[in-house]
């Protein structure tokens, strides 16, 4: 309306339906529809509905609006329309005809009393037109993101298990906290289940794993050696997201820090001998009891432990000449 006009109206007087009163008991209880009165704020216009059957608050309105309703109709019951764009371009072209179709009984018409005495009290239009929003609740999740609409969108971590307020429009995600927006995302399409993330949003001990991916840390690996490799290789591929393996990764390598980088090695040869996927307690584990300096041996094995070792690629199975020690 107010971009037909080409200005915003200082007053807005509508009707007590739901879309713009949510509560009207005389001009001192009063309570404007949330999406309503944002949108009036937008275009800084006041809004004061009118009073309940009271229709001489807007009699121009009332009149005006059965003569157009009933002129437009009238002119375009015998047409046929495929769709909402072409039935609203033969409702503008009816709409402008009556506007300026002259006065039966003065000289001029609707449109030249809207240029010459309204149009120069309107005030200008915002740069932007106001957006459509929807407004929701939602709880921040354990992983500092919120859902809507089967997106996740992060908020700063430190609003974990709060209750917040969503505001929605066809381009943005807008979250706020006790009236504060706390953060801002571009909406998500497509597949269910995106996420949308700022770095500042996440936790320290989050922030240091951005910058890593699965080919640096097998980078990483192979510097160690082929053992280290395959075991940092097999936890990679061992989670359906490779970034939830990095945290194993990262406290893997670094074991190299601790006890050397030989040593590790050494572990994770000997841990690849045991089972084809080791994990990281594993190697921690051979490391902790020393397990890593023992040399490998088939020395008192049962032959048929010694056959199964040659045959199996897997791992050792032992004789039970081996468990009598």
């Amino acid at each position: 309306m107010y971009e037909y006009f080409g200005g915003v109206a200082k007053i807005l007087v509508p009707d007590n339906c739901r879309t713009a009163v949510d509560h009207n008991k005389g001009w001192k209880d009063q309570r404007i529809n949330a999406v309503y009165q944002e949108m009036a704020e937008h275009y800084g216009t006041a809004v004061i509905p009118a009073r309940v059957r009271a229709p001489k608050d807007k009699p121009n309105a009332e009149g005006c609006v059965g003569n157009i309703s009933t002129w437009i109709t009238a002119a375009l019951r015998d047409e046929q329309f495929f769709s909402i764009g072409e039935l609203n371009r033969a409702i503008h072209q009816k709409l402008e005809a009556f506007s300026r179709r002259p006065f039966q009984k003065k000289e001029g018409s609707r449109y030249e009393i809207f240029r010459n005495e309204e149009l120069p009290l309107l005030t200008p239009l915002p740069t932007a037109p106001y957006e459509l929003a929807e407004w929701k609740q939602a709880a921040v999740q354990f992983n500092y993101h919120i859902s809507c609409a089967g997106m996740l969108y992060s908020v700063p971590h430190e609003y974990i298990k709060r209750k917040v307020d969503v505001r929605v429009t066809g381009t943005t995600i807008e979250i706020f906290y006790s009236n504060n927006r706390i953060a801002s995302h571009r909406r998500l399409y497509g597949r269910k289940g995106q996420y949308s993330t700022i770095t500042e949003h996440m936790p320290a001990s989050h922030q240091q794993y951005l910058e890593w991916n699965g080919d640096r840390f097998r980078k990483w690996a192979e510097r160690i050696g082929t053992g280290t490799y395959q075991v940092v290789d097999g936890i990679l591929n061992s989670k359906r997201v490779e970034q939830q393996s990095y945290r194993s990764c990262m406290g893997l390598l670094k074991l190299a820090d601790k006890y050397s980088v030989d040593r590790l090695e050494a572990a994770c040869t000997k841990a690849l001998s045991l089972t084809a996927t080791p994990s990281y307690k594993s190697i921690k584990n051979i490391l902790d009891t020393g397990n890593d300096r023992a040399a490998p041996s088939d020395k008192g094995l049962a032959p048929d432990a010694q056959a199964t070792s040659t045959q199996n690629s897997h791992a050792l199975t032992r004789g039970a000449d081996y468990y009598r020690r």
